[in-house]
């Protein structure tokens, strides 16, 4: 194994770790694949990143299902309408350049982050707040904003999730995570299947890395699961300050 594969398999699983509890794994794995191959094409790193983490995603799913109940009624509408929006989403950036909503993001993570510290008790319950139609439609509406944007744009939408379910719907972190796991691993499926047939995934590479993030992914989520909302919410906080770093970057770059 060469040194860049070894490096990248080691932070497939840290990415692995993070994203089974909050999302965010994508903010440690994608520009470590663009900083260790640069000679790989963008299209291909991207594939690579999608077939190395949706297995993490998934091996997270089987864990929350096993351990937490998840809520359905909410979940599946959200899942169902985030696929269908998120192929909207990859269609749009054709129209926009997705780089002129930097600045927008980078307020709207202020916003979660400032909202999550303010509010103390934020998703230490769990405590469905929506009557069995609310919780429908607003899956709907949230499953096509997160969808869309997971399509369009992409970083931090684990994230997003989490927040949604936590504020909108009254989930605690831990109901939260789980419910954005299976949004999560449905989209990541409509974008693999195109990168798989565009030929945009070096296995050589994507199958290692799956090997370390699927490791990180399953110790992410049993110590989510066992350490309750608190530890999800401290690693929520910390996950979105450092989105708010990466977007502010970004953009003093130019």
């Amino acid at each position: 194994m060469s040194p860049e594969l070894l490096a990248l398999c080691g932070l497939a699983f840290a990415a692995g770790f993070v994203d089974a509890v909050v999302g965010g794994g994508g903010l440690i794995q994608i520009p470590a694949l663009f900083v260790l191959l640069p000679e790989v094409a963008p299209a291909t790193l991207l594939g690579t990143n999608k077939f190395a983490s949706i297995w993490g995603t998934a091996s997270a799913t089987l864990q929350y299902l096993r351990r937490v109940p998840l809520q359905w009624r909410a979940t599946l509408p959200a899942a169902i309408s985030a696929l269908l929006f998120g192929f909207l989403g990859a269609r749009t950036t054709a129209v926009l350049p997705a780089e002129a909503f930097r600045p927008l993001i980078l307020i709207l993570l202020i916003a979660v982050l400032v909202y999550t510290l303010w509010n103390k008790n934020l998703g230490a319950l769990h405590a469905p707040r929506l009557s069995a139609r609310q919780e429908i439609w607003v899956g709907l509406g949230v499953g096509a904003a997160i969808g869309f944007y997971d399509g369009f744009f992409g970083p931090g939408t684990g994230s997003f999730l989490v927040i949604a379910f936590v504020g909108l719907f009254g989930f605690s972190f831990l109901a939260a995570s789980a419910s954005a796991k299976i949004v999560n691993v449905i989209t990541n499926l409509a974008a693999l299947a195109y990168f798989v047939s565009a030929g945009n995934v070096r296995y050589d590479i994507a199958l290692p890395m799956a090997m370390f993030n699927v490791a990180g992914a399953t110790l992410g989520s049993r110590l989510a699961i066992r350490k309750g909302s608190l530890f999800v919410r401290r690693l929520f906080v910390t996950i979105v300050a450092v989105l708010i770093l990466r977007f502010a970057w970004d953009l003093w770059r130019g």
